[in-house]
């Protein structure tokens, strides 16, 4: 079993290493200059499709385009937009949120590619539902021989889904609700268990439904949290940008608890933290937007785009904001989300004493969404393995584990396991990506060339 885990680790350094992080942050690059950075030239357009302006009740497919980017979100605001953060400024000093941004930018160019191309090879079943992502545009558009490609994404997705979608998830709710609000591990995994099943064995309508109403609900709840904290702190603002854009590319030197950052640590842990938030490149949400009611495809993908502007540009920047201004970075002993928690301790203590509650609600809110997004995911790469009668079975079992991860201990094993099939869903996709990338700029050109699909296609 050591020696298993010895490779596991040993996978999961690499996927999650310097060399995966150059492959998607230069796939985000290639394929923005590929694009000819239609993150910056069409976003005011995403943003006034999921509006609704364009929402039309008999396209084929299951949900509306903000419905679709809700259940995106759901399964990409969550711990890391806390923990991640925190754990990137405490290893890597204020410099890692400017690499946030950049990995963000970029990585909105991999989301419009990728759900775009979940939306062109998509399947509608009989029944009228919708199944797409990396396994159908790995196997229809770059042929039937590469379908092993396809199935490898599958399977790491199915694995990655009971980890770092769920294990992960619930037991941190679990532990976060205990030391905050002293609530019982047995108590809080079967209310999150049941909160759970209600919803997944809904099908994806419901998980549309309840994100599309949790995912706004709990952003503008911690975001305004952290605005507070901002507010009262607003005379150090100005300094913590300078902070920011200073150790973006100088070192950082040790100051209390934070051991110091070369400009390589700095880069590295913004990177991978950015990516590991808002998961461009990694394949799932294609699966969600795939789900979206459109007959345009690139449409769909405008809408995609959004995502890490408002997981990682926005909700990631509160967080960073908080933890510098209140100097929290700079606390020995305290790493991940309790370090956030100490930072809106800290920021909310001339207002309330219960300044952590903010987070802890918010990982609880979070997390809870997160869970449900990634059994959607892993439904859709289960489906694709074995058909639709392992659906159900595999999301009664994902309850079970939801329960398991709220009451068992923490397991390295585990928790670097599904760390690894998680990263390891990047390989095929950007292949595929990069593969496609010429497809993927023909149909964005003639969108916008239709004045944005307003025109029908000749």
């Amino acid at each position: 079993m050591e020696q298993l885990h010895s490779l596991v680790k040993i996978v999961g350094g690499f996927v999650w290493g310097p060399v995966m992080v150059v492959l998607l942050v230069g796939t985000g690059v290639y394929l923005t200059i590929r694009l000819r950075a239609i993150q910056l030239t069409h976003f005011s357009h995403a943003w006034a499709t999921i509006s609704g302006k364009y929402d039309k009740e008999d396209d084929e497919g299951d949900v509306t385009h903000f419905e679709a980017l809700s259940t995106a979100l759901s399964a990409t605001v969550g711990t890391g937009n806390i923990a991640g953060v925190a754990t990137a400024i405490s290893l890597g000093g204020p410099g890692a949120l400017f690499w946030l941004w950049i990995t963000a930018f970029f990585g909105m160019a991999t989301k419009f590619a990728s759900c775009t191309l979940g939306q062109v090879f998509r399947v509608i079943h009989e029944d009228g539902s919708a199944s797409g992502g990396p396994m159908y545009y790995i196997e229809k558009g770059l042929g039937p021989r590469w379908k092993p490609l396809a199935v490898f994404f599958a399977a790491c997705t199915s694995i990655a889904a009971f980890g770092a979608g769920n294990m992960v998830q619930s037991h941190e709710v679990a532990n976060a609700l205990h030391q905050g609000l002293g609530l019982n591990h047995t108590l809080t995994g079967i209310v999150l268990t049941v909160a759970v099943a209600i919803v997944i064995l809904g099908g994806i309508k419901r998980i549309a439904s309840v994100a599309s109403k949790a995912v706004p609900a709990m952003a503008v709840f911690y975001c305004l949290g952290a605005i507070a904290v901002l507010l009262l702190h607003i005379k150090a603002i100005p300094a913590a940008f300078a902070l920011i854009f200073k150790h973006a590319f100088t070192p950082v030197s040790a100051a209390g608890g934070f051991a110091g950052a070369t400009v390589s640590q700095t880069i590295i842990w913004g990177v991978k933290r950015g990516l590991f938030s808002n998961e461009a490149g990694l394949g799932s949400a294609p699966m969600a937007h795939a789900a979206a009611k459109t007959k345009e495809p690139v449409r769909e993908g405008m809408v995609a785009l959004l995502g890490p502007f408002i997981d990682t540009i926005v909700i990631c920047t509160m967080t960073g904001l908080v933890l510098i201004v209140t100097d929290a970075w700079k606390l020995e002993g305290v790493k991940g989300a309790a370090m956030t928690s100490q930072a809106f301790e800290i920021g909310l203590s001339s207002l309330t004493q219960h300044g952590s509650l903010v987070v802890t609600l918010g990982i609880g809110l979070f997390a809870y969404t997160t869970i449900l997004g990634w059994c959607y995911y892993g439904g859709r790469a289960m489906k694709y393995l074995f058909g639709e009668r392992i659906v159900r079975p595999y999301e009664i079992l994902y309850v079970a584990i939801c329960l398991g991860g709220s009451l068992s201990p923490k397991s390295p094993f585990v928790w670097d396991f599904a760390d690894a099939a998680n990263g390891l869903m990047a390989i095929p996709n950007l292949m595929a990506l990069i593969a496609l990338s010429g497809l993927t700029a023909k149909l964005a050109r003639d969108y916008i060339d239709r004045d944005c699909g307003t025109r029908p296609a000749e």
